[in-house]
């Protein structure tokens, strides 16, 4: 267990520079989608943006060089969660991600920016978490997950194994598709020309570049994601897997894995209702949630930011628990949040990763555009109105369409 423990230890610190970082610049993805559908502003976007590219790019580099070994990921067996499985299940992603953007914008923040307020003494956050919890509990140790979704899922979903595909980063499905035999070189260029791409859409904004902590904060929050995957797919992580297979009770979820913050909120409630001495229950995403929760903390003092929030009536109530519900469930069924798969496994170049980030942006953009409509209409703006004038907002149906004028 001391290799487990040193892998733990990392992830904790990283972890825990990363919370304080992201209290420090306001890094927030929900915040990030907020200010570019509410005020035009991208900024924050592009910091998400910045993130994801430098994780693409660090990925891609440790991956060519050889120092982590990222096929890992294509199995649950040795990895937390298999982002690159060939099991390609597409419906998951798209309706988890949306689920889960629906719900961090009701609950005013994803599960990161959760663990952040957390942090800073918002109290809301910490029945968010719960809530969540409760509800990534449901998909993991139980058979909701399967009896409400994938009993369904599964059979309309391809098994890219059955094509010959491997797995499904974007160079393995490209080379199938098209014949090409190198597959691995494929991902290196995609990586290279998405990374630089992303890099460069990020740079062009100066509403990004004009704000230190917009660069800083998607700085930090990409490299630690790529440092995350250094400890537990490099050769410490290596040495980990050929030390766990002769342990008699190996620890929970090991294997290569980086940051992600719904499914270790479950893996608490578990630890916490079934056998909370047991220290092999303990998972590195519960240390991640610790970590930052804790960086959060500490950068709130230093910096005497902290402050006790609590509802402000059963309306916001109920906002936060409906939302975090829809976290908990929408992240465990999409594998991830807007860091576990709008980062940690974008950084993969899964497809079914970047499926779940952008149904997470849309989720969240269509339930910002319905509660302006309700707020500025009020009785008049009916649900249906209110999201088909979102939809035409978001240009995904013809203006001829709109139910609702913009204010």
């Amino acid at each position: 267990m001391e290799l487990t423990w040193e892998i733990y230890t990392y992830g904790f610190v990283i972890a825990l520079l990363m919370g304080a970082v992201a209290n420090k610049t306001n890094f927030c993805t929900m915040g990030a989608i907020s200010d570019w559908v509410n005020m035009g502003d991208t900024g924050r976007f592009r910091a998400w943006i910045f993130a994801i590219s430098v994780a693409v790019l660090g990925v891609l580099i440790l991956e060519y060089l050889g120092i982590t070994d990222m096929s890992l990921t294509t199995s649950n067996d040795t990895s937390q969660p298999p982002y690159r499985t060939p099991n390609f299940v597409w419906p998951r992603y798209i309706l988890g991600g949306l689920l889960f953007g629906i719900g961090m914008t009701l609950a005013s923040g994803c599960g990161n920016k959760t663990m952040i307020r957390i942090g800073g003494g918002n109290l809301k956050s910490l029945v968010v978490f719960l809530v969540m919890g409760a509800a990534a509990y449901l998909m993991l140790y139980t058979s909701f997950d399967y009896y409400v979704f994938l009993q369904w899922m599964t059979p309309i979903s391809p098994n890219l194994a059955d094509h010959g595909i491997a797995s499904q980063d974007l160079g393995a499905i490209l080379a199938g598709l098209t014949g090409l035999a190198d597959a691995q070189n494929l991902y290196y260029l995609l990586a290279l020309i998405l990374g630089v791409g992303l890099l460069i859409w990020a740079l062009r904004g100066g509403e990004f570049r004009g704000r230190f902590d917009n660069v800083f904060g998607g700085a930090v929050v990409g490299l630690a994601i790529v440092a995350a995957w250094y400890v537990t797919a490099g050769p410490l992580g290596q040495a980990w897997l050929e030390e766990i297979e002769f342990m008699d009770t190996p620890p929970r979820a090991y294997g290569a894995q980086s940051y992600t913050f719904v499914a270790p909120s479950g893996q608490t409630l578990y630890l916490l209702v079934t056998e909370p001495a047991n220290l092999n229950l303990i998972t590195f995403a519960m240390m991640a949630v610790a970590g930052v929760t804790l960086g959060s903390f500490l950068y709130a003092l230093v910096s005497r930011s902290f402050r006790l929030e609590w509802f402000v009536d059963r309306a916001d109530v109920a906002r936060h628990v409906i939302g975090g519900a829809l976290m908990g469930i929408g992240g465990v069924l999409g594998m991830g949040c807007t860091f576990g798969q709008g980062i940690t496994g974008f950084s993969t170049l899964a497809l079914g990763s970047i499926l779940a980030f952008l149904s997470i942006c849309l989720g969240s953009a269509l339930t910002m555009k319905i509660q302006y409509y309700k707020l500025v209409y009020e009785d008049e703006a009916t649900f249906g109105k209110a999201l088909i004038t979102a939809l035409v907002d978001l240009r995904l149906l013809p203006g001829s369409l709109r139910k609702l004028e913009a204010v």
